[in-house]
């Protein structure tokens, strides 16, 4: 059992739950929470945590018992509190290795999302900061079935332990992938027949007079100052979502919400 936090396995999830360059260097991120735990893809497991005081829950340490031994360990209560992101720790924490959905592996990974799917749905994300929009938009994104997310270099890490909770466990079964450079990705899009839409102030037509029943791409933009005019220029079509009062934007992860369950409308009941 681990009684000090001091320990260097302590350390250092401490620095992947603070540092993205941690978390890049050794492929791994850390989950908190049961739910986290429980859906888990098992080869996606590192290690598991679990405090002290968890361990007389028959039914969850059954589940942690049924990994290797050399993958669970048992902290002291005090201990594990500063391992946690979180200010009330549910009393177990998963360290997952980051899913191998990179750069590299571009073209790859590009027919991995598109899966077996005739009409593909993707989100690309351009310089998205807030956690809690990254992981809404991950959650919600499963439940409209999209295929898969690209984000640009600048968004927020996913693996960030803010956006983790906030997808609520789709970020073990929504694919995403970080690309360098959105013009080839429009160019990979084109090529495979999929319409790209920027979500735009200045749209020609409103998000529900546009067809999304073959492959399609919604481009979402930074929270504060939407998409840039580089991407914009991109897509094939602008829409825009119609507001009243003075309210001049839309929550990116709203604006994403609306788009993709509109899709999932015309495709599931038109």
């Amino acid at each position: 059992m681990i009684t000090s936090a001091n320990n260097t396995q302590v350390k250092n999830i401490i620095q992947l739950n603070q540092k993205a360059k941690a978390r890049r260097e050794q492929g791994l991120f850390v989950a908190e929470g049961r739910k986290m735990f429980g859906e888990a893809p098992k080869d996606w497991i590192s290690r598991v945590y679990v405090t002290e005081s968890l361990t007389a829950e028959e039914s969850l340490m059954k589940q942690v018992m049924e990994l290797p031994e050399e993958k669970r360990e048992i902290v002291a209560d005090n201990v594990f509190r500063q391992m946690c992101d979180t200010r009330t720790p549910q009393g177990i924490l998963t360290v997952l290795k980051k899913p191998v959905w990179t750069v590299r592996q571009y073209h790859y990974t590009m027919e991995e999302l598109m899966g077996e799917k005739e009409h593909p749905l993707f989100l690309v994300l351009e310089d998205l900061q807030d956690p809690g929009n990254a992981g809404t938009i991950f959650r919600t994104g499963e439940g409209a079935g999209v295929s898969g997310v690209f984000l640009t270099k600048t968004c927020v890490d996913i693996t960030n332990p803010k956006v983790i909770r906030s997808t609520m466990g789709s970020v073990y079964r929504m694919p995403f992938l970080y690309v360098e450079d959105v013009v080839s990705l429009k160019a990979e899009l084109e090529q495979k027949g999929i319409r790209t839409f920027a979500a735009h102030l200045k749209g020609k037509n409103s998000y529900d007079q546009e067809d999304y029943q073959g492959g399609t791409a919604f481009l979402i933009g930074n929270e504060g100052n939407g998409l840039t005019d580089e991407i914009t220029a991109l897509a094939d079509h602008k829409i825009k979502i119609p507001m009243k009062g003075k309210v001049e934007s839309l929550n990116a992860a709203v604006s994403a919400t609306i788009l993709m369950y509109e899709t999932m409308r015309q495709r599931e009941f038109m």
